[in-house]
């Protein structure tokens, strides 16, 4: 069995936001966490920056350059929330690079799991338009490319940050390519994903929003994964699954309210591994939010042992809220 692969690069703490919760410590945290953990086998590449003609083909040129002017400009902001330093157009070349890499590797068969250890991270990122911490959409990218360039006809992207992955929704929201399913908080930043959100054009019915309200716990996001998500992925027999792991769910983030733990995330994993073992597909994962520090390594290192497991995930009960869900999702796919 090939070593699980973790990408990661040096850019990534060059990316300065200081004192704010995206910050530079994140990446620290985690691997320090690994490192205790002898890094779980997964073994370590340095992550490359992505192809221009890669990168363009979900951000325009000149959004692209407009990023690349802010940060030799020496920063700033493109919003209230979001912000580049002098060092965060090459931190944002190597997140999405190293999403591409990532890709580039499972599906050439190199491994079957491996996770992008990166920053800034991308889910909020639309095609033209920085928010949310991010600047360009590594999830978006990597789907792109390896539908693109890799001969993949069907991606899954699960979006289980707290957050809605907005901009991974609204980039694939026509596409049949693309499954894309978000489990979010709501109401929270940035507002959208609603239920009645299922996609448009061709690809209605291939957008998946399941928000959950404050508090929820981890049988709320459970029965959703197990009986909404899961079933609509298995329906789609994706050749590729890809993760936006944020892991702000937990009930010690500070943007958030949900009250997941360490353990919620792992079942979560449990649940995506088992996908990939029964379509056959290799799993890559991206990270995204998590804020509190000693939450997001633990829960990044648990999960990183999970996916790579045997371990079969959990049940629990279908809830009324994934009841709902289950005659939403249920008009487009046989739940």
């Amino acid at each position: 069995m090939p070593a699980p692969l973790y990408f990661r690069h040096a850019s990534s703490l060059e990316h300065d936001t200081g004192s704010h919760p995206e910050g530079a410590n994140r990446i620290p945290a985690i691997e320090r966490q690994l490192e205790r953990r002898e890094w779980l086998g997964y073994e370590r590449r340095e992550a490359p920056a992505v192809d221009q003609a890669v990168l363009t083909a979900v951000h325009p040129e000149r959004y692209v350059e407009s990023v690349r002017l802010m940060s030799e400009r020496g920063g700033g902001y493109f919003d209230p929330d979001t912000m580049a330093s002098a060092g965060s157009y090459e931190a944002a070349l190597h997140g999405a690079g190293g999403a591409c890499a990532m890709v580039d590797a499972l599906v050439a068969g190199e491994t079957g799991v491996a996770f992008a250890g990166l920053r800034p991270p991308g889910h909020h990122a639309e095609s033209e338009r920085a928010m949310g911490f991010c600047l360009f959409n590594n999830v978006a990218v990597a789907a792109r490319h390896a539908l693109d360039s890799l001969g993949v006809t069907r991606v899954f992207v699960l979006d289980w940050d707290v957050h809605h992955g907005n901009g991974t929704n609204d980039i694939f929201h026509s596409s049949r390519q693309v499954l894309f399913a978000s489990i979010h908080q709501s109401p929270l930043y940035p507002g959208s994903g609603p239920l009645s959100d299922v996609g448009s054009g061709d690809g209605e019915g291939f957008t998946i929003n399941l928000p959950v309200p404050p508090e929820s716990q981890e049988r709320d996001w459970l029965s959703l994964v197990e009986h909404v998500a899961m079933p609509a992925a298995r329906a789609f027999r994706p050749e590729l699954i890809l993760v936006s792991a944020g892991f702000d769910a937990h009930r010690a983030d500070p943007l958030a309210s949900c009250r997941l733990e360490a353990g919620s995330f792992v079942e979560m994993a449990r649940h995506v591994a088992a996908l990939g073992r029964d379509c056959g597909a290799p799993v890559g994962m991206c990270l995204e939010g998590g804020y509190d520090l000693a939450a997001l390594a633990e829960s990044t290192a648990a999960t990183l042992e999970a996916v790579v497991g045997a371990d079969l995930p959990g049940s629990v009960e279908l809830d009324p809220r994934a009841e709902r869900a289950v005659d939403q999702v249920g008009t487009y796919w046989a739940l």
